[in-house]
């Protein structure tokens, strides 16, 4: 029960909470001005405790990141947050979670869409909505999903992938001094595909010079001026890269440059934005079309496709979890085997006729 300090005039909330053993504490926070925001307080805390569904969504959004504090990744994390303060939370913070209907997620689509973001992002948007629902219903039994019942709005198609030939990729390579570090990085991203946190997390352990294999087994980025080395993006992400006789070199090479690098040493320690703001300085003077770091990936399944490999190896090559998360994102790219098929009953034909 909301009470008012004697010192300072204000008002202090108090509460019950229950923690994992089933106890309950006694809770309390001051320095309300009213006896209705601090009993509006006691009154939000005491559902939050309960994960009833008539909590704000603002709160439940606390609720869900406590849940997924050891499943997501504090990058993964900070993103989502990103998404949903800047996304959802102005729309439907105020609301509870059961009172949140189908045709104002409509409405809510509509303004989204006419900020004119991308198809890819509006996606992303979302997700970050349907992920809230989804684990509400799922795990405190909200009765009505309403994100059930409306389209997504977006695409996660990637049909208008962004890549580079290999021309356009030797034209671009060719701007820099062969056996610098930016060199090899960009040599290391579109031979092999790997994500740009990936290569930054490469070590010198990672290389096995004998064998023409890169490890990747973790990956890189810096947040809140802190350089973080975690797992990958998936566990299949964890994989073992073969790498061309020629790459193999170029990275012996700028190793032994390095004299005494140590083993746990990154070959490369810079920041993602370092890379990017280099890969747009060479692309003006190289004169190719605009791509981003992430493209050069995509450049180099566009290139195992043109020479014919085979999905699976290249859901491996990438450290894709699923098979249908490669197909769906290149299968347009593989060349449309619909005339083979009829090439292949013309020939059957002409045999049978012969005969």
């Amino acid at each position: 029960m909301a009470y008012k300090e004697k010192d300072t005039k204000k008002w202090t909330a108090q509460w019950f909470e229950t923690n994992v053993r089933g106890e309950k504490k006694k809770r309390r926070k001051r320095g309300f001005e009213t006896k209705r925001e601090a009993l509006e307080f006691e009154r939000n805390k005491k559902l939050s405790d309960e994960r009833s569904m008539d909590m704000k969504l603002s709160e439940f959004v606390e609720v869900y990141f406590t849940d997924k504090q050891n499943e997501l990744k504090d990058r993964t994390m900070k993103n989502k947050k990103y998404m949903m303060q800047q996304h959802i939370l102005p729309y439907f913070g105020d609301q509870t979670m059961s009172e949140i209907k189908a045709s104002q997620i409509i409405q809510w689509q509509n303004e989204i869409q006419k900020k004119g973001y991308s198809d890819s992002y509006l996606r992303m948007i979302q997700n970050q909505l349907t992920s809230l629902f989804t684990h509400a219903s799922k795990i405190y039994d909200l009765q009505i999903n309403p994100c059930k019942k409306v389209k997504r709005m977006g695409n996660s198609d990637s049909r208008s992938l962004n890549f580079w030939t290999v021309d356009e990729y030797k034209r671009f390579i060719q701007t820099m001094e062969p056996g610098t570090s930016y060199y090899l990085m960009f040599e290391i991203l579109f031979w092999t595909g790997c994500r740009i946190g990936e290569l930054l997390a490469i070590t010198k352990a990672d290389i096995n010079f004998e064998k023409n294999q890169l490890n990747i087994d973790k990956t890189y980025y810096r947040t809140g001026k802190k350089d973080v080395i975690t797992e990958p993006k998936t566990k299949q992400s964890v994989r073992i890269i073969e790498i061309p006789g020629f790459l193999k070199k170029e990275i012996q090479e700028f190793v032994d440059r390095h004299y005494g690098m140590a083993d746990t040493q990154r070959l490369f320690p810079v920041v993602q934005e370092a890379v990017q703001h280099k890969m747009k300085r060479q692309i003006k003077v190289a004169g190719v079309k605009k791509i981003r770091v992430h493209d050069l990936r995509h450049s180099h399944v566009a290139y195992l496709i043109e020479k014919g490999v085979e999905p699976l190896l290249i859901k491996e090559r990438l450290g894709h979890k699923d098979i249908r998360i490669t197909l769906n994102t290149y299968g347009h790219l593989y060349p449309n085997q619909q005339r083979k098929v009829a090439n292949l009953l013309d020939e059957e034909n002409q045999i049978d006729a012969i005969k």
